[in-house]
Formats: structure tokens, C-alpha cells, sequence
């Protein structure tokens, strides 16, 4: 990449920041601009339409602030849908958020022009409005693109300087309210005041703000819950008296017809002082509003880029400003388009708030879907520390769904069919364009699926598509032999080898594919052999350690391995991503070598070594995949005893009491020799699958392959497992422990 740095924002927007960011957005234009389009839609109960918007906002606050504290990287929304529901509805939520902010960014420039333009005559009509509206949208993108420092600086000044106008506004309003003018209070009923909620909506987009650029956020773990929460609490008591004053100081209806309403309303009690006043916090509100969403807008589609579900390109910063100067550039081109467009709609205004408000209500009902679909999978990165409290979960992301499908309900049918416009746009970019590319696969089947809390489990690291399913069958064999032991579950994983463990870690999307494809294919081999699986799709480090972490997670009881076969020729013995598994696993271990799909009738060294029963077990299991019956081997010096036949089966009986399997399960083999390990290698060629127990573990804690165990590995041309049985991790000994219920 050039031009940029592909890397992490800078965390320098702290409490004050944050709360003027959110809270910036929603004081501003939004309330010198709605108040007539409100009240000509629900009169003077316009009010409790801003009351009703705002707790539909805080209900989406309060699950936008779990998900945020527990992925605190930029995003927002978009990133907490695609983790959750996958990159089909991430990109729906992205290019809904994008172009949500992208309409209100052009809403609040279009009404920049109209408040400068109102009190100049000679300057009045709508090219003159547009035109404020582009130098307006250019100076903040030349804001944004310095810095996000300087952007959230700038946003200070800009909300302390407007907030206190609206105070003095409101103070003063209160005592000039005629309660003529409330009646009647809702000329339009109940549908008026719900259509109404669609309409100002646009207002509240300022929290989801602070969850977007949550990755620039100081202390998020306090920062994000409280300004969210906070931001929207406010803002919703300013805004229910703003109306409350200003359909009480004029009729509703002459509010209606005002590009100003604000201002129209100000005259009355605070006088040509009170207009400028009006005038100048109108602009500053507008310029405000719309630097939150472009700043906002623009780490959308930067973490789209990262994602994989927008170019690469996006998803860089500035080399010296550090900001992600593409993606701002990209938002401010089209947001300009979108002003431009106010010269041939006459009804911009409104259509652009409108649009606004429903792509973010169809991303805040997924928001609610995503927080249920986290708590239901409960995956071990997500570790939130905020959490909606036990009393009011599901009850908040349900409640939440429910009122934002009935507030879109209430929209015009043409802002209903715009909306699905821009849903349909980021369905088909994910089908034509990013599916291919965007690796999430979201967490819904693990959150479907019911939680097993008796489950025998084994873990099937797959890396190699030529052998992935002969390595599920076995998997599901073994898994199915336990089913005494707990619901048989698999679970496979595909670790992809990375340099930085950071969130941030860049991956080449052809190992992302090649991971997907694996894991996909894991499913419909597991699907055909009637087992459950869960895929695990994971990136470290060293690809030992992490599957040792993988196993400790899952509580595996199993962990089945392949292995090409061949020893290596430095310190590691199967390998350096394999030995720390066989080494340090706290289960049972199973290292396959496939040669042939067959599994046939099995044979398994019955001897003296400690895992030896746990080779005999999984012979048994193995063999069940072609209905055949298991040999257990025994070999037997001429010399050992009097009675060498014997003693064999003696020792086969034991090993089998000790496996735990019936007499009826397996045939025996006893030889008796004078060369004991050539007579083990020429009786194992006649059979398609062995199963060998590993050495005990040494003293330094060092592999220990065994003897026969080696030399059967690298001669045999059939299967060949070797085996060992779990260690007990929180004992200094070496032994194996003895796990095996007699059946």
C-alpha cells in the first residue's frame, strides 16, 4: 500500500470528547431544523414523538454500549453485525450506516444554507442554500482529514457556544408558551406521532457516533456506556421542550411552513438579538452535526475496508495526520453529490432526515439482533464490561426490535422503498463483491445451537483438504464410541499462522478463503456422518500453542491429529506445530497417518506399555467405520514362560479390562518369538489400520516415541495411529491417568 499506513487510530477522544461528539450531534441542526417538519407532522404532541425516538435510541444505546465495551475498535454498528450475524448482514449494516450518516451529513449542510440564507433576502434561493452547503461540507472535510484530535477540538467549542443558546432559548421560551396554541395537542393522532418518530429519529444518530469511532476512545470501558447513555438521556429532555416551547410560542400549523422555525419562534420573545443568536447556533449546529457523521461515516466504510467488504484501499491512515484519509475523502465526495441534490428536490429536507432515520433504524434492530446472538454463542473473545443488567436482558433487545419495526411501519412508502433501496445495494455488493472476500461467517449457528453441557468432545485441528475428512470420520467414530460419556461433538479448527496477535492483524484473503473453505467442507462431512461440529476458525501465533489453548477452551476430551509420517531431523520429533499438542495436551492424543481411505479390521499392540489400552480402545472405535472386529496383538518371547500363549492372552485380557472394552468387541493374536519386534512388523503388514500406544512421557518432559512404535510408523504401508492417554496436568508425575470406565 502507499500513500498511507494500514494500522490502529490513535485513542485521544476522551470523556468530553466523546460526550460532545454524540451529544454534538444530536443538539445539532436537528433542532433548528426539525421543529417544523415535526410539528406540521404531529402538531404540538411532536414532542412526545422526540420522547418516543429517544427511548427507542437509549434501548439501542444500552445494547450498542455492551457490544462496544466488549469490541472496543472502530466500526460501531457494522462491526458488531458482521462478528455476529456475518458479512451478508455486516454489509447491509455497513452500507446502511454509511449511507445513513452520508444523508444526514447533506441533511444538516442543507439546512447550514437555509438558516444562513433566511435573513439575507438578496442571497435567498436554493442555489445559494446548496452552495453554503458544499464550502460548509469542505471545510469539515479538510477538518477531518488533519485530524481527529483537532475535529473533536473543534467540535468542543462549537457545541459548549450552541448549548447555551438552546438553554436561553428554551428558559425563556417556557414563560411565553400560550396554552392556546397546544390545543388541539395531536391534531394527527397516534399514526401522526409514530410517522413523526420515523421523520426525527435523525436526531439521535449521535450516540452510535461514539461507538463508531470507539477505537479512538480513551478508557472505553467507562467512556462508551456513560456518554452513550448519558448523550441520549439529555438530549431527549432538550429536545421534547424545545418542542414543547416552540408549539407553544406559535401554531403548529405556521411552524409547518418554515425553512427556520427556530428562528421564527426566537422573534417573538428574544427579539432581533435572539434571531442572530438563533442564526449563528443553527449554523454552528449544522457544521457540528455534520462533522460527527462525516468523521463517523468515514470509519465505517475504513472498517469495511479492513474487512474486506469495501477495498483495501479504505482502510488506511494518513502517514503524518493518522486519520483514515481515503475513506473521509470517498464520504465527503459523496455526501457533496447528495447536497447537490437539493437543488432539483424540492422536499430534500425532510427525505434526507427520513432515509437517514430508517437505514439506522434497520441497523439498530440488527444491533439488537447481534447483542443476542453474542450473549447466546458466548464466544471467549467477547468479555464485555458493561452488560445490560440480568433484569432487563432479553427485554431490551427485544422491546428495541419490536419499536423500531413499528416505527418504520409509520414512514412514507417512498421512504420505505428507498430504504430498501440501500438494504437491496448492500445485499447485492456482498453477493457480487464481497463474498468472496469477507471472511466472517458470523456466530448464528453457534447461538442456534443448544448449549451441551455434557458433551464428549473431540478436537480435529484440519489444515489439509486431501485428508480433512478421512480425519472427521475417525473423529466422529471416536465421538459416537462415548456417546455413554456425554453427547458425541466435534469440534475443527484451522489455525492460520500469524507474525501480531493484535485485533488489527491483517490477513492475506486467500488464506481467509482457503480457512472457509476448510471449515465449510468440515461441515458437510460432519453432516454426512450425523455428528454434531462446531468450527473453531483462529489465528496465532505458534500453531501448537494455539491448538493447546483451543483444547483447554473446548474442555476436549479427544484431540485426533494428522501427521504426514515422517520424523524430522531436529529437535522436534512429529513436528513443531505437533509435539507441543502430543507433549502437553491434557487429553487423550491421537497422531494419524493416513495412507489409504480403508479403514478394514484394525489391529492394536496389546503389550506392556502404559497407553496400550488406549490404542486397543481406538482400534475399536476406528473399526466401527467399516463394521469389522479389532485385533489385539500380543507377542511373546520363547524363552518368557512356560506357557508364552498363555501368558499373551493374559495380557490382552488385561489390557482390554483396563480399555474398558467387552470380549465380544475384539479377536487376539498371541505370537511367540524369539525376535519380538520383527515378529510385530511382519504381523501388522497383513492389516489396513494400526493403532500403537506412545512411550511414556520423559522426566524433561521429552517425547519419547518408543521402539516399535517408531519403526511402525515409518514402515507400515496401511493407517497407522499412535496413541497416548491424557496427562494429569496438575500432577509433577509422568503417568498417564487412568480414565477408563469398565463398560
Amino acid at each position: 500500500m502507499t500513500g498511507g499506513s494500514s494500522g490502529e487510530l490513535e485513542r485521544n477522544i476522551g470523556f468530553l470528547e466523546a460526550m460532545t461528539l454524540g451529544g454534538g450531534t444530536m443538539i445539532g441542526a436537528g433542532i433548528f431544523i426539525l421543529p417544523g417538519i415535526a410539528a406540521e407532522g404531529a402538531g404540538p404532541a411532536s414532542s412526545l414523538s422526540f420522547v418516543i425516538a429517544g427511548f427507542v435510541a437509549l434501548l439501542a444505546a444500552l445494547s450498542l454500549s455492551e457490544l462496544a465495551t466488549g469490541m472496543p475498535i472502530a466500526g460501531g454498528s457494522y462491526h458488531y453485525v458482521n462478528q455476529a450475524l456475518g458479512g451478508f448482514f455486516g454489509s447491509i449494516v455497513g452500507w446502511g450506516m454509511w449511507s445513513g450518516l452520508m444523508f444526514a451529513s447533506a441533511f444538516y449542510m442543507i439546512g447550514f444554507g437555509q438558516y444562513l440564507v433566511a435573513p439575507i433576502p438578496f442571497l435567498d434561493g436554493r442555489l445559494f442554500i446548496v452552495l453554503l452547503g458544499l464550502v460548509g461540507l469542505a471545510l469539515i472535510v479538510g477538518v477531518n482529514y488533519y485530524g481527529t484530535e483537532e475535529s473533536s477540538q473543534l467540535q468542543n467549542v462549537m457545541i459548549g457556544a450552541e448549548t447555551v443558546i438552546v438553554l436561553i432559548y428554551v428558559a425563556v421560551g417556557l414563560f411565553f408558551i400560550d396554552p392556546a396554541n397546544l390545543e388541539p395537542f395531536a391534531p394527527t393522532g397516534p399514526s401522526g406521532i409514530i410517522a413523526t418518530t420515523g421523520i426525527v429519529f435523525v436526531s439521535f444518530l449521535g450516540f452510535e457516533i461514539i461507538a463508531t469511532v470507539a477505537g479512538e476512545v480513551k478508557d472505553p470501558s467507562r467512556n462508551i456506556p456513560l456518554t452513550m447513555l448519558l448523550s441520549v438521556v439529555l438530549v431527549t429532555i432538550l429536545y421534547a421542550l424545545v418542542m414543547l416551547v416552540s408549539t407553544g410560542v406559535l401554531p403548529y400549523d405556521s411552524l409547518g411552513d418554515s425553512l427556520v422555525p427556530v428562528s421564527d419562534v426566537a422573534v417573538v420573545y428574544l427579539g432581533s438579538i435572539g434571531v442572530v443568536a438563533i442564526v449563528a447556533a443553527a449554523a454552528i449546529a449544522a457544521i457540528s452535526s455534520s462533522n460527527s457523521s462525516i468523521l463517523a461515516a468515514a470509519r465505517v466504510n475504513f472498517a469495511m475496508g479492513r474487512d474486506d467488504l469495501m477495498s483495501e484501499h479504505l482502510n488506511v491512515t494518513h502517514d503524518r495526520f493518522g486519520t483514515p484519509h481515503r475513506a473521509i475523502i470517498v464520504t465527503g465526495a459523496v455526501t457533496g453529490l447528495l447536497v447537490t441534490a437539493g437543488l432539483g428536490v424540492e422536499t430534500i429536507v425532510s427525505l434526507l432526515a427520513e432515509v437517514a432515520s430508517f437505514s439506522f433504524l434497520v441497523s439498530y434492530s440488527l444491533v439488537h439482533v447481534a447483542l443476542v446472538v453474542f450473549r447466546r454463542a458466548d464466544p471467549d473473545a467477547y468479555d464485555p464490561s458493561f452488560r445490560i443488567p440480568d433484569l432487563l436482558y432479553p427485554a431490551v433487545p427485544v422491546l428495541g426490535i419490536l419499536l423500531t419495526v413499528l416505527v418504520i411501519s409509520q414512514m412514507a412508502t417512498v421512504i420505505i422503498l428507498l430504504g430498501l433501496g440501500i438494504v437491496a445495494l448492500g445485499a447485492g455488493w456482498y453477493i457480487v463483491y464481497a463474498r468472496d472476500q469477507g471472511f466472517e461467517t458470523g456466530l448464528i449457528t453457534e447461538a442456534l445451537e443448544p448449549d451441551i453441557s455434557d458433551a464428549y468432545r473431540v478436537v480435529v485441528p484440519i489444515s489439509n483438504p486431501d485428508t480433512q475428512q478421512d480425519l472427521i470420520r475417525l473423529g466422529a467414530a471416536t465421538a459416537k464410541a462415548h456417546t455413554n460419556d456425554g453427547t458425541p461433538e466435534l469440534v475443527a479448527v484451522n489455525v492460520i499462522q500469524v507474525a501480531d496477535q493484535s485485533p488489527q492483524q491483517n490477513v492475506a484473503a486467500e488464506r481467509l478463503t482457503h480457512q472457509r473453505e476448510l471449515l465449510e467442507a468440515a461441515q458437510q462431512h460432519a453432516t454426512e456422518m450425523d455428528v454434531r461440529l462446531q468450527t473453531r476458525a483462529v489465528t496465532g501465533q505458534n500453531v501448537g500453542e494455539t491448538i493447546l489453548e483451543t483444547l483447554i477452551e473446548e474442555d476436549a476430551d479427544q484431540v485426533l491429529l494428522g501427521w504426514q509420517g515422517s520424523l524430522t531431523k531436529d529437535e522436534a520429533v512429529f513436528g513443531p506445530n505437533l509435539d507441543p499438542v502430543v507433549e502437553q495436551a491434557p487429553c487423550e492424543v491421537s497422531l494419524v497417518t493416513l495412507h489409504n481411505e480403508r479403514i478394514g479390521s484394525p489391529i492394536a499392540l496389546a503389550g506392556p506399555g502404559p497407553h496400550a489400552p488406549v490404542a486397543a480402545r481406538r482400534a475399536v472405535e476406528f473399526a466401527t467405520l467399516d463394521n469389522t472386529v479389532p485385533t489385539l496383538l500380543n507377542v511373546q518371547s520363547s524363552t518368557a514362560s512356560a506357557d508364552p500363549i498363555a501368558r499373551g492372552e493374559e495380557t490382552i485380557t488385561a489390557v482390554a479390562e483396563r480399555a474398558g472394552i467387552r470380549t465380544d468387541e475384539f479377536e487376539t493374536k498371541v505370537l511367540v518369538s524369539d525376535d519380538i519386534e520383527d515378529t510385530i512388523l511382519d504381523a501388522v503388514r497383513d492389516y489396513d489400520t494400526i493403532c500403537v500406544g506412545l512411550s511414556e512421557r520423559g522426566e524433561a518432559a521429552r517425547l519419547r516415541f518408543g521402539t516399535i512404535a517408531e519403526q511402525i510408523s515409518q514402515q507400515a504401508t496401511g493407517n497407522v495411529g499412535i496413541v497416548r492417554g491424557p496427562y494429569d496436568s496438575t500432577s509433577t508425575k509422568t503417568e498417564p491417568v487412568e480414565t477408563v470406565e469398565p463398560k
